[in-house]
């Protein structure tokens, strides 16, 4: 019974996510009637105590990565800088190579620090341009830009600035530069394959004589391509970006970080206080870098770009944290349900079950990509498995003598694996913001959804066949 009303709370949220209600609400409602059902008198004590507690503990870690990258996200594309990064990455690749130019393009922007919405936003109307030209179906823009935006820059590469590289840095004490060399390998595997299917799929259309098609809904006017400012400007902030988390968290095995450097491994905050406080580095160091670089990006952007910033930022910043506050509440929200859902008897039925599983590395991604497909979130869902599991993952892969940095990457790359499916809020804006529905598009970002969870596992057996990390 007490495993049927664990399993129950899960299967309740990812209801509520599918239908479109807000996590928000109906996380807690879902946990503490999970706690109802186990121990009625228990429930003021579960909100206060454990949901509400890991909330805010999530949001006390994440909660300004989420509010920089909204911000950083903002000023790149009101600055214009997005736009030109677009222009100059198509004009590289040629406007011929539709889809491999917008991947591309989707691929530069997450991996400069840029939020997957904007990034939305920012590449359709160039892929609507594209497509259109080359008598490409526009059905098959999700799934392109899906593979740009959402697979192998948010979670497989190193260093990269996302938040599904972040959260795992403070469980299993890494960098975001964690397992460079397996992180590439999966982005390599998942561009690839991905570009295969995309171009498949286009000659299947070019064979079945069908074009970009007609009467479709949220078509977006001609691209103005005048007065962009120049490419090595618009580019310059993602460098920043890039180079500042590298030096201030440091490269895995070659040299240690900045932050690390000047800290070690406490520090103890004393000013007027009475008593010092004590803050650990090793779990929060790679937080501290990706802000500094998000804080140093945005400046950037001000120095070249102020005049049109003036005019516009102090509108823009409202929607930016508004998104950033929707998008983190929802994310420790989650991380809240895990915390109260771990501590019920039931969920010891779960992990005993997936200790059936004995590899860790593959009990890891099991149970991440799992949740994550659940609650139709990637942070959301790793949230809810490291909260639960991490302490398991880190003592079955000490056994196995399995580098942390190695679980670190799994974890990530698992979260981006069945997140995307239908309930899941980046696809909904995506389709939305195309014109198109469910029906038409969402065949292709299941693909690349299916490509992601493939990945995790080629990568993994990347790992025990050649040890390299």
């Amino acid at each position: 019974m007490s495993f049927l009303v664990a399993l129950a709370a899960l299967v309740f949220l990812m209801f509520v996510a599918y239908r479109g209600f807000s996590v928000i609400l109906f996380a807690p409602v879902a946990a503490l009637g999970a706690v109802l059902l186990t121990d009625p008198g228990a429930v003021p004590a579960a909100f206060t105590g454990l949901f509400m507690d890991k909330m805010v503990g999530f949001a006390k870690l994440y909660f300004p990565v989420f509010l920089l990258g909204a911000v950083f996200g903002k000023v790149i594309e009101l600055s214009g800088f997005s736009k030109s990064i677009v222009a100059a990455v198509i004009g590289l690749v040629g406007s011929q190579r539709a889809m491999l130019a917008i991947v591309l393009v989707c691929a530069v922007l997450t991996y400069g620090g840029v939020s997957l919405f904007v990034v939305v936003f920012a590449a359709y109307p160039f892929a609507a341009e594209m497509f259109r030209a080359g008598n490409i179906p526009k059905r098959l823009i999700p799934g392109t830009i899906a593979l740009g935006a959402f697979s192998f820059t948010m979670d497989s590469l190193p260093f990269s600035p996302q938040i599904q590289n972040i959260i795992p840095t403070t469980y299993f004490k890494t960098t975001n530069g964690a397992a460079p060399i397996l992180g590439t390998t999966g982005a390599i595997f998942i561009f690839v394959l991905g570009m295969l299917y995309l171009e498949w799929r286009r000659r299947q259309a070019a064979v079945a004589g069908e074009g970009y098609g007609e009467g479709h809904s949220n078509e977006p006017p001609p691209v103005d391509t005048k007065e962009l400012a120049p490419a090595f400007v618009a580019f310059l902030p993602l460098i920043v970006v890039f180079l500042v988390n590298l030096l201030l968290g440091g490269f895995p095995g070659v040299f240690g970080g900045l932050i690390e450097r000047a800290y070690g491994t406490s520090y103890d905050l004393t000013l007027a206080l009475d008593h010092s406080i004590a803050t650990p580095i090793a779990g929060i160091k790679a937080i501290w870098a990706v802000e500094g670089a998000l804080i140093a990006g945005i400046l950037t952007v001000f120095v070249f770009a102020f005049p049109k910033l003036k005019r516009t930022f102090a509108e823009g910043s409202k929607a930016a944290v508004a998104g950033a506050l929707l998008a983190a509440m929802n994310t420790a929200s989650e991380y809240g349900f895990g915390g109260v859902i771990a501590a019920l008897p039931g969920f010891i039925v779960i992990k005993d079950a997936l200790k059936a599983i004995p590899n860790p590395l593959v009990n890891e991604a099991i149970t991440v990509t799992s949740l994550a497909g659940i609650t139709g979130s990637a942070s959301g869902g790793m949230s809810i498995a490291l909260a639960a599991m991490a302490k398991d993952f880190i003592a079955m892969a000490e056994a196995a003598h399995i580098p942390p940095e190695v679980l670190h990457r799994v974890a990530s790359m698992a979260s981006g694996g069945m997140d995307t499916l239908p309930h899941n809020g980046a696809v909904i804006t995506l389709l939305a913001v195309t014109g198109l529905t469910h029906k038409q598009s969402y065949k292709d970002i299941f693909a690349v959804t299916c490509l992601k969870t493939l990945a995790v596992f080629f990568v993994i057996a990347v790992y025990y066949a050649t040890g390299l990390v």
